[in-house]
């Protein structure tokens, strides 16, 4: 069974940043899922903040583009999500999510998440 732990979230000023991290347990084949951060609040559903390929690819929203950068240790079975200049519209839950592919059942899964607020 796999679990995932985020870490790092907290209350930080308009302008910082943070690193929020996510490490993933019962996972021998951590290296070869697909990771992701998404973030939910009440004005706006689950929305996909980054995501990292297995092979170290990423994306971003458009919303965190240029601000965001998401990597991996593999060695640590664990995925950063690193956030600067940080407005209080990235005020969320952040949950990390995994992907572990088409041929694994279950085949997503989810952490609990971390309360990330940002005073203005």
């Amino acid at each position: 069974q796999v679990h995932l732990v985020e870490s790092g979230g907290g209350l930080v000023q308009a302008g910082g940043s943070l690193i929020l991290s996510c490490v993933a347990s019962g996972n021998l084949a951590f290296r070869l899922d697909d990771m992701a951060w998404y973030r939910s609040h009440p004005r706006i559903a689950r929305e996909l903040v980054a995501h990292i390929t297995s092979g170290g690819i990423t994306t971003y929203a458009d919303s965190v583009k240029g601000r965001a950068t998401i990597s991996r240790d593999n060695a640590k079975n664990t995925v950063y999500l690193q956030l600067n200049s940080l407005k209080p519209e990235d005020t969320a839950v952040y949950y990390c999510h995994q992907d572990r592919g088409s041929g694994s059942s279950p085949r997503y899964y989810w952490g609990q998440g971390t309360q990330v607020t940002v005073s203005s």
